[in-house]
């Protein structure tokens, strides 16, 4: 094997994420970016549902959790006026899992500790300068703090953003469209009389801007499209007087009781695809495959997905249990969801930036309303955790008959279990980049089918809490149901296992 076996350009979520599966399987890696240190301040201020299961899965949740904003409520307000209120505690109702109102920040340093328990630590000052990718890996040219290297890895992973080097460098196009020329940014500690368990979104005709409560004493985010007309590059002046414009005409706040300015940034907005997640030994994942609008907190999350669904993979490949051909399944699985993120963050950009004055009747007077609403308050938030995402469908859900209970393909909900000494557990967090046969006593046949193909230690062997199910449940490291049936015989799920891993 040569080492590293994988070489992963970018330390943001996702490349840490994948570096954190890959090296629970044991698989060597490398992770460098062109960055000084760990970022300080981040675009991301929130962790979905599905990214808090990533963590869970990957063990690098830590206390993410005691660190959280509390936010109780979104509220929306148009021309002043209060329109909808959006209770945090629905969205844990209606997906089963609440989200994480955390900083990228905070959820980048518990992945780090995490990769570092792994021994691996990211190489910080290490510009990626060139790569030529061969049948049996990738040579990679670096530019560090200690001058020029070349590094020859198995494989090259690009988690390296919207302006991905290995991406460019690798010929993959990259198509799509500019949504908008600025999204202003301002972090900042201010003396206002407000609840700091709630989120507000203030518009009013095209403006629009939202104000979010930070941790530390009287700190607030504000953020939201520049006004409609603004061009070329703007300096840190224009950027402040741009954020207090939109304050000052859609909130009643105003500027009197800003005291300090903390952070300002500014940024164009995208919706971009790429060509192909893959091209020989180089592969993609998160901001450099996809790029869309914040809005709806969907950026971060996906990525962690991409690279939860690509570690399991590669590390199959690597260690000789699977065929290349399982690494397409990477792409057939995950597009669909960045196309799905990318249709309804458009969606929503188009909604609320209002560039004509039909676009703000609808959003402001039969959109908002509806928002008000608990069923489209459920559907949205069900949108939003990515719990719904699934597989069916896909090269490896296995055909199934059975009408009731989770189809191959779906995610398996986090239910408790208990292990084989008896120890109740919750099946995601006993998955830990493993895969896990579900079912009663006779689950035996299966879980020894299963062994012999994955291997020992990558196979756990649950029973359900509340009893025996009739059938067994072989669930993928990533918690979506790889294949169901009958205890026994074993033909049938090894037939299943020998096509998929080739």
């Amino acid at each position: 094997m040569i080492e590293p076996a994988v070489l992963i350009a970018g330390a943001g979520p996702t490349g840490l994420a994948l570096a954190c599966g890959l090296r629970a399987k044991g698989i060597p890696v490398r992770v460098v970016d062109r960055a000084d240190g760990p970022i300080g301040t981040s675009r991301a201020l929130g962790v979905q549902p599905r990214g808090v299961e990533v963590l869970i899965r990957l063990g690098a949740l830590a206390d993410l959790p005691e660190r959280v904003i509390p936010l109780r409520e979104v509220r929306m307000h148009v021309a002043g006026k209060l329109i909808s209120t959006m209770p945090m505690d629905r969205m844990g109702a209606a997906s089963g899992r609440s989200p994480l109102l955390v900083s990228q920040v905070e959820v980048e340093g518990a992945l780090r500790e995490r990769l570092a328990e792994f021994g691996v630590r990211p190489g910080w000052g290490h510009e990626l300068v060139d790569c030529a990718p061969d049948a049996d890996g990738v040579t990679v040219r670096l530019r560090g703090p200690s001058g020029p290297e070349t590094v020859r890895a198995g494989w090259l992973a690009g988690c390296d953003g919207a302006h991905s080097r290995v991406r460019k460098l690798s010929g993959i196009g990259f198509p799509g469209v500019p949504v908008a020329e600025h999204f202003l940014i301002a972090d900042v500690r201010a003396d206002w009389r407000l609840d700091r368990q709630v989120m507000g979104s203030w518009s009013r005709g095209g403006d629009m801007i939202s104000v979010c409560p930070l941790p530390g004493e009287g700190r607030w985010r504000l953020m939201g499209p520049s006004p409609s007309g603004t061009e070329g590059e703007l300096s840190q002046d224009d950027i402040l007087a741009l954020v207090e414009r939109q304050l000052v005409k859609c909130t009643p706040y105003g500027v009197a009781g800003i005291r300090d300015v903390e952070w300002l940034s500014t940024f164009r907005i995208h919706r971009r695809l790429a060509d192909t997640y893959r091209k020989g030994r180089v592969l993609l994942a998160g901001d450099a495959v996809a790029i869309h609008h914040p809005f709806g907190g969907q950026g971060m999350n996906t990525g962690l997905g991409d690279a939860e669904n690509l570690a399991w993979k590669l590390a199959l490949v690597i260690g000789d249990r699977a065929g290349e051909r399982l690494l397409d399944s990477y792409e057939a699985e995950r597009r669909p969801v960045a196309r799905g993120v990318l249709a309804g963050t458009g969606f929503v950009t188009r909604l609320v930036m209002a560039e004509n004055k039909a676009t703000a009747l609808l959003r402001d007077r039969v959109v908002m309303p509806l928002m008000n609403t608990a069923k489209v308050q459920n559907a949205l938030w069900r949108n939003a955790s990515q719990l719904g995402v699934h597989y069916r469908g896909g090269p490896l859900a296995a055909p199934s008959r059975r009408r009731f209970g989770p189809r191959p393909g779906e995610r398996v909900p986090d239910i408790l279990c208990r292990d084989r000494d008896g120890v109740t557990v919750r099946l995601h967090e006993a998955l830990q980049g493993r895969w896990a046969v579900l079912g009663g006593p006779g689950a035996a046949e299966s879980v020894a089918v299963a062994v012999d193909a994955l291997g020992d230690k990558e196979v756990v062997s649950l029973t359900p809490a509340d009893g025996s199910p009739r059938d067994v449940l072989l669930i993928r490291p990533d918690a979506h149901l790889a294949w169901r049936g009958r205890p026994a015989p074993g033909e049938e799920l090894s037939r299943w296992l020998d096509g998929v891993l080739g």
